[in-house]
Formats: C-alpha cells, structure tokens, sequence
C-alpha cells in the first residue's frame, strides 16, 4: 500500500513539474505581435478601441441628459442583443430599453452616468471584449456603482453592443 502510494505521490509530481515547467519558446523569443487570421493587427486594434470609446462616450452623454432612447443607439438593434443584470438575461433591444425605461424613469432615477477603467481588447476583426467600471451619481436617490463586461461587433460598418453583462 505504501509503495502505491509512493508511485502515485511521484507520478503526480512529475505530472506537476511537467505542466508548471517553462515552454521552450519564451516571450523573449517571440514577434512583439502575433495575430491570428482574421484578428486585428496594431493600428487596426487602436482605430476599434477609439471607435468603440466614442460609442462609450456617446452614450454617457445621452444618458447624462436623460435620453435612454439616444443611449440605446450603442446596442445592436436586434431582438438578438443579449443583456444581464441583477434581473439575469433580457433579449431584444426593445425589451432591454423597456427595462431602462421602468428602472430609470426619471432624470433623478438616472443620474449622471460615468466609465472608467475600461479595458479594450480586440478578439477578431470586428469584435472587440470591453471590461469597466460604470457609476451613476444620484444625489437624491443614491449613488450606484459595478463592473461591466461588453462585447462589441463591428456590424454594417459600426461598432455596436452585442452583448452587456453589467452588475
């Protein structure tokens, strides 16, 4: 028994060492940029992140001016938009601006809406993995705050929200 016990503890151990050890190719010895086909490269990565934060931006001041209709512009306009919040997954973007409407019917109930700490990262061509932090400062309801994550497609030639998971 001990002497099974042994072989698994070293066979274990060596499977260990074997998936924690070094790769030969380390990233000293790799290109400064490897892309994949079909996913953007360098300047077309910062072209997207400023076109997606203009689409962040544009937003923001919509909603800072209560108007959910013109913060919606930023979504994909499909009944296939998929939205999760504390109330879990919404479909549609009509049934995502309803949601707005109902639990931010006033300018009050908005606030002033801010993003920041937003990570852009390309996964293809025309798609894009946002990470943030949004905040809405409502003096007489209380201020609200979480993360969000966002994917983006480049659809028709503009980057729209595909997908929001915002808690």
């Amino acid at each position: 028994m001990l002497r099974r016990f042994t072989l698994l503890a070293a066979g274990a151990a060596a499977l260990l060492a074997a998936c924690t050890a070094e790769p030969a190719d380390t990233a000293a010895d790799l290109p400064a940029t490897v892309a994949a086909p079909g996913v953007a490269t360098a300047p077309d990565s910062a072209a997207a992140a400023e076109s997606i934060r203009r689409v962040l931006a544009t937003q923001t001041a919509a909603w800072n001016r209560g108007d959910v209709s013109g913060f919606m512009q930023g979504y994909w306009q499909s009944d296939s938009l998929l939205f999760i919040g504390k109330s879990g997954p919404t479909r549609g973007w009509q049934r995502t601006l309803d949601n707005y409407r109902r639990n931010y019917p006033s300018p009050e109930a908005m606030g002033q809406l801010t993003f920041s700490r937003l990570r852009i990262s390309p996964v293809g061509a025309d798609a894009a993995h946002v990470v943030g932090h949004w905040h809405l400062a409502r003096p007489q309801k209380g201020d609200l705050q979480g993360w969000f994550t966002l994917l983006f497609r480049r659809l028709n030639g503009q980057w729209v929200i595909v997908a929001d998971h915002s808690s």
